[in-house]
């Protein structure tokens, strides 16, 4: 059960995910300005402005560098982890919604006025334009720094 403290205890972690949260919720403001409409899906889909993934993963990676050095290897191994999971958000997941997007229009096309076709429709929006990925780095790296006394 200690184990579970250490884990409460350890305040790059929280800062982190703390820092995700608010990327995550700062979507729904984005989403209320851009539509004028309160979607509170926003808060558990993946995609949108800012990017999470991109504020957790600089977050994590500012604060071990804050923490241990920016020599040190911790921050060598979560600086790599960041890029590739920020660089992952804008390439591979966002070709992946635009394949999405073309199969929901070819089907959406092909079985027009045949209702038997009846599977779940693709999730189109899965990644992130690389601006997405920005705005989520500086939020990520910027949270860290201003936490930064709790470490």
């Amino acid at each position: 059960m200690q184990d579970f403290g250490d884990i409460l205890d350890n305040s790059v972690l929280l800062v982190a995910v703390i820092a995700c949260l608010i990327a995550q919720a700062s979507k729904l403001i984005v989403e209320l300005v851009k539509n004028r409409k309160l979607d509170v899906r926003v808060l558990v889909t993946t995609g949108g402005m800012p990017s999470a993934h991109s504020a957790l993963v600089t977050a994590l990676a500012t604060g071990i560098g804050q923490t241990t050095g920016w020599a040190s290897t911790e921050f060598a191994i979560a600086t790599i982890f960041a890029i590739i999971v920020m660089y992952d958000a804008a390439g591979v997941r966002q070709a992946a919604g635009k394949q999405a997007r073309i199969l929901n229009q070819m089907i959406d096309e092909l079985f027009h006025e045949n209702k038997e076709f009846n599977e779940d429709r693709l999730k189109e929006l899965l990644g992130h334009t690389p601006f997405q990925v920005i705005v989520g780095s500086v939020l990520g790296v910027t949270i860290s720094w201003l936490a930064s006394p709790a470490y």
